[in-house]
């Protein structure tokens, strides 16, 4: 059962760097399984096909990224300082992430949505609906200050909405200049977006 497991992890880790690096179109079974360490054979006694091992990299990845969301959105903090914390956590992964290879990756959804949102609907199908989670998750804090007084907006799944595509926004344009300095605005465009009052 150890190996069993074993050579799966490594299929998933191999995916994974493969994806964040180069994409998903581009790849083949062959090279993931070199990539991993792994036989041929050993692929088709996990995933049925490239699509199920990418729809298995994105809810192993939303699972982790699901609990550093939940951990920066709740707690005693005040809504927006919560808020704010996502923001600062987001900037802080991308900033290492680059330290260590060099490049921005960007947010695997983000870019698995522009690459495969017209050719694959399960994949598609999956991160709409993590999509809605985040906007979710965004909602009950925006919806929190709301009763505080906090924020001037009357639509909170549609703030909320603006929030995230902004976050994913701002990450695309690091990746895109391999320059984390450009998710330093994010507050401030978050702040406007709700319709924070200046302090």
């Amino acid at each position: 059962m150890g190996r069993t497991s074993d050579a799966k992890r490594k299929i998933l880790d191999a995916a994974r760097s493969l994806i964040e690096g180069r994409g998903y179109s581009t790849l083949g079974v062959a090279e993931i399984c070199k990539a991993a360490g792994v036989p041929k054979g050993s692929f088709y006694y996990f995933f049925e096909s490239k699509e199920a091992l990418a729809l298995a990299v994105v809810d192993e990845h939303w699972e982790a990224q699901k609990r550093d969301w939940t951990r920066a959105l709740t707690g005693e903090a005040e809504p927006l300082q919560r808020l704010r914390r996502l923001f600062e956590e987001t900037e802080a992964g991308q900033r290492a992430v680059q330290q260590g290879c060099g490049t921005v990756a960007g947010c695997l959804f983000g870019n698995l949505t522009l690459e495969l949102s017209n050719q694959t609907e399960a994949v598609r199908g999956r991160l709409q609906e993590i999509f809605d989670a985040q906007v979710g998750m965004v909602e009950s804090v925006i919806g929190e200050a709301r009763e505080r007084g906090e924020v001037g907006v009357t639509d909170t799944r549609e703030a909320a909405r603006a929030v995230v595509a902004q976050l994913e926004g701002q990450v695309m344009f690091a990746k895109l200049y391999n320059n984390t300095r450009r998710l330093s605005p994010m507050w401030q465009n978050c702040r406007a977006l709700l319709g924070v009052p200046a302090t």
